[in-house]
């Protein structure tokens, strides 16, 4: 059994369920350690189980034929994931591999079903969580093909900060290094790309660098570049 939460992590995807449903949750979920590096899916396997991320973090990708890897979403410690379609079979449409060690729930969709069939409550909160990670795809599509690679790059800096930020006076800090491929990789760009951009921005004083911490000094700037909603906090993240 897994070791419960006390207490609701507030950057989690998790807002959607009370702190009493989310621990009846992960009450009923199984333990599972994964050192780095290793895949907890691959693509085309059967999305069949609901993960919770206890301690560590899973990086969400899709490769194309030629190799090149997209990130489409971070996981870390109180994030739900898994591609489950509630009553029917489905597969994989992407990987999930293991950045660090890390600990994990999991729950199979047999036992959640079951769960849920028991729980109106859950069941309400459940289908809300996913209508929420819907919506985060959504915004995500959104600022990759309208606002192009400029635009695409703003939107995931603002993510990141939802995600890690931490206040540095009046700025603020991505306490997470990424390195430019990392960066590349999560809006399909180049790294050369991705650097010019990062310099660019640097020129006009919207962002800078704190001990190779990426550190936001504008935030209404790159706002402005991606033509920010002002999506709630729980979908504006990366």
């Amino acid at each position: 059994m897994l070791t419960t939460i006390r207490k609701k992590n507030p950057n989690a995807n998790t807002s959607t369920f009370s702190e009493a449903n989310l621990k009846c949750l992960t009450e009923h979920m199984q333990e599972l350690k994964i050192p780095a590096g290793s895949h907890l899916f691959w693509e085309g396997e059967p999305a069949d189980k609901l993960y919770f991320v206890q301690s560590g973090s899973v990086r969400i990708t899709k490769s194309s034929d030629e190799g090149k890897e997209l990130i489409l979403y971070m996981y870390q410690p109180g994030d739900l994931l898994g591609q489950i379609h509630l009553f029917q079979t489905s597969t994989h449409g992407f990987s999930g591999k293991v950045v660090e060690d890390t600990v994990l729930g999991f729950i199979s969709q047999k036992d959640l079903e079951a769960l849920i069939e028991q729980n109106s409550e859950l069941s309400v909160e459940f289908i809300k969580w996913m209508s929420l990670n819907h919506r985060i795809t959504e915004t995500k599509l959104r600022d990759l093909i309208m606002y192009g690679k400029p635009g695409a790059l703003c939107s995931t800096l603002i993510r990141l900060s939802n995600t890690f930020g931490k206040p540095d006076g009046d700025h603020i800090e991505i306490s997470k290094k990424l390195t430019h491929t990392e960066l590349s990789n999560m809006i399909g760009a180049t790294r050369e790309s991705v650097n010019r951009l990062l310099n660019d921005l640097r020129k006009q004083d919207i962002i800078d660098y704190s001990n190779d911490f990426i550190l936001i000094k504008n935030m209404e700037r790159l706002k402005e570049f991606c033509k920010c909603e002002n999506c709630a906090i729980e979908i504006c993240r990366i």
